[in-house]
């Protein structure tokens, strides 16, 4: 199997009756794996004609998701007991609003990612990759989070709400934009629009990634109106 999977778009996920049957080891998809594997399954279906149907695939409860985030993190550092420092890390960051903190945390991560995964692909230039670990640490933490998050602009990378907090992150990688334009994108499309006057405090996060290096290189953060 030598899939790329923007690992968000598990939250909401199509397939047809032939894909999700598929027993073939050596070709099988990896949304038919994880519903034959449980950590998926049918949450809607839709006839197009005859007898043919699309299914709508999707966690089943939230521990599932938790679980295969956790999973996903481990798979790829390897480095069990760094993961759960480093979860707990966030956590307290997060609490915090210690932005600095969370820059740190994200490095150390990506810096624990063996080189292996590196070869013979072009993960380090694919924006959905670094959104996929980030996504995979705010899940594993249980926190509530909405990937490709709709507004009347366009799509917020990824969402994270916890504590009456809204984090609102925006991914780049260095090569392929100007630097800041992460944090720019967000207030440019005025994203945080959509949270105003829930009477939450609002933050609005720019991360932008180098594709030589791996990792993290700028992280910038900017609170969208407070407490409206």
């Amino acid at each position: 199997m030598d899939k790329k999977m923007f690992i968000p778009e598990l939250e909401n996920l199509t397939a047809d009756e032939e894909l999700l049957s598929s027993f073939d080891v050596d070709y099988i998809a990896p949304e038919s794996l994880l519903f034959q594997t449980g950590y998926l399954t049918i949450t809607g279906k839709e006839q197009l004609f005859d007898e043919e149907y699309i299914y709508h695939l999707g966690f089943p409860n939230h521990e599932v998701r938790k679980s295969l985030s956790g999973s996903i993190l481990h798979w790829y550092s390897q480095e069990l007991t760094s993961l759960k420092k480093n979860q707990v890390a966030l956590f307290r960051a997060l609490q915090a609003h210690n932005f600095a903190a969370l820059e740190q945390i994200f490095h150390a991560f990506f810096s624990s990612i063996p080189h292996d995964w590196y070869r013979k692909n072009e993960l380090a230039g694919y924006e959905g990759y670094y959104c996929s670990v980030v996504y995979c640490y705010f899940t594993a933490l249980g926190l509530q989070v909405r990937p490709e998050d709709v507004t009347n602009h366009g799509r917020i990378d990824l969402t994270v709400c916890f504590e009456e907090q809204v984090y609102i992150f925006e991914f780049k990688v260095n090569e392929l934009t100007k630097p800041g334009c992460a944090l720019e994108q967000i207030k440019e499309k005025k994203y945080a629009d959509k949270y105003q006057g829930q009477g939450k405090e609002i933050w609005m996060i720019g991360v932008e990634f180098s594709r030589a290096d791996r990792n993290v290189t700028r992280l910038e953060w900017e609170q969208a109106g407070g407490s409206a």
